[in-house]
């Protein structure tokens, strides 16, 4: 019998200007071309890119939903992804079951009753950094918020102070700033010599690889080990399924994985939560009155709105593996690259009424929609410090509205400001506060 053919493909329409004159649109405003490519061309649309190929992008909820449900065998990350500048043992470059039971090993620390024993650790750190605050006069809380995170995801992971974390706390604001480029611009990332961006980043790595390994050796020899409750601790005592344990350059990509990931899309979510509220006076007021009864659902759900109308992370993507796949209206061929457009699904109308306005009443008493809301991602490739991420902001926002009075403002709305793979507000979210009475 002959074999079975597969079905022809079925892709949406798309521009088809040359692939280079389509790259370098998403490159200078990746949100406004995915508005104009939907405007033109409805909910899902195909775009040739420089890094992954062709691309179908999707706007559709139900469609984005099939996409998340799809099983990893069929469609998983692309080959071109975080990985290829985190290390091949990161999460974002693991595959199958590799990823799953790399993803089991690494849930415990983020969830449940661990999670909630780094909230003083959180509002130490917040309170730390904002000591120095200037009184009465504009500056941008990023280069705060991204110091805190890193603080805060520091202490979660390693559990202490000490030489180390100094030189890390150096090292790695500049090594994910450089890694974010790289990701989005892969061109840039060969090694010239010794010269050039790639070759500046694997200088970094080798420091941070160094620094890994002396604080892997100094948890291996702690006979005390077994009452830690960092990250680090964990992963050097975690065993698979088959009793092996994880070896170094595993352990220093995933570690290396949850301080980027837990560090700057975190810090970009609050100063856009503070440049959104000075341009909303009135929920700030309201803010500042229930934090100071103790309560917290306006707050939750300000910073559920803050995600919506600015998400940091514009897309999040899929590959198919399978020879043929199925979504929705369309049949995507293998290697075929499948992204949900975060920032179109948060601006749907059906999903979002008023969507243009920023009304955090709107998940008041209400759960933001599981393949509407997705400044997460979704699926199986979900981010796993999610719930680390909800309550990092939460703790930071509550200590920033217990200790500052916040000027409002009547300037324009900060412009985004891509940074490579996360966006951020380009004044760096401009604030101007006063210490409240007593504090």
């Amino acid at each position: 019998m002959p074999a079975a053919m597969s079905p022809p493909a079925v892709l949406p329409d798309g521009p088809t200007s040359p692939r280079l004159a389509q790259a370098l649109r998403f490159v200078i405003s990746r949100r406004r071309t995915m508005e104009r490519l939907r405007d033109r061309y409805g909910s899902a649309f195909t775009v040739d890119s420089l890094s992954m190929g062709r691309m179908v992008m999707l706007a559709d909820p139900a469609e984005v939903r099939e996409l998340f449900q799809t099983p990893p065998e069929d469609a998983d990350t692309p080959d071109a992804n975080l990985g290829a500048v985190l290390g091949p043992g990161s999460l974002f470059a693991l595959r199958g079951d590799d990823h799953r039971r790399q993803r089991r090993l690494l849930t415990p620390p983020f969830h449940g009753r661990r999670l909630r024993a780094y909230e003083s650790l959180i509002e130490r750190e917040t309170e730390r950094e904002t000591a120095s605050w200037p009184l009465g006069r504009p500056f941008p809380v990023m280069p705060s918020t991204m110091r805190i995170t890193l603080n805060v995801i520091l202490g979660a992971v390693f559990g202490a102070e000490g030489a180390e974390l100094d030189e890390l706390r150096t090292l790695l604001p500049s090594m994910v700033k450089l890694g974010s480029v790289l990701a989005v611009l892969p061109a840039v990332r060969h090694d010239l010599g010794g010269y050039g961006p790639g070759a500046r980043f694997r200088r970094y790595r080798q420091r941070y690889d160094a620094v890994i390994d002396r604080l892997i050796d100094r948890a291996t020899g702690d006979p005390g080990i077994g009452d830690r409750d960092d990250v680090l601790a964990m992963l050097v005592q975690a065993r698979y399924d088959d009793g092996s344990a994880m070896s170094r350059t595993e352990i220093a990509d995933q570690l290396l994985t949850l301080l980027a990931a837990g560090h700057e899309t975190t810090a970009t979510t609050l100063a856009w939560a503070v440049e959104r509220l000075r341009r909303h006076p009135e929920l700030l007021r309201r803010l500042v009155d229930e934090a100071d009864a103790g309560g917290g659902e306006l707050r939750a759900a300000t910073l559920i709105e803050v995600q919506r109308v600015r998400p940091v992370i514009e897309m999040t993507s899929r590959q198919v593996r399978a020879d043929v796949l199925r979504i929705g209206r369309w049949t995507l061929p293998r290697s075929t690259v499948v992204t949900a457009c975060i920032a179109l699904l948060h601006d749907d109308e059906t999903l979002f009424p008023q969507p243009a306005v920023f009304d955090p009443d709107r998940f008041v008493g209400a759960r933001a929609d599981t393949y509407g809301w997705i400044p997460f991602g979704g699926g199986v490739r979900r981010c796993i410090g999610a719930a680390f991420a909800t309550l990092e902001m939460d703790v930071v926002l509550r200590t920033l509205l217990r200790d500052f009075t916040l000027e409002p403002t009547t300037a324009a709305p900060e412009r985004s400001h891509s940074r490579g793979v996360a966006v951020a507000p380009a004044k760096g979210g401009l604030a101007v506060v006063h210490r409240r009475g007593g504090r």
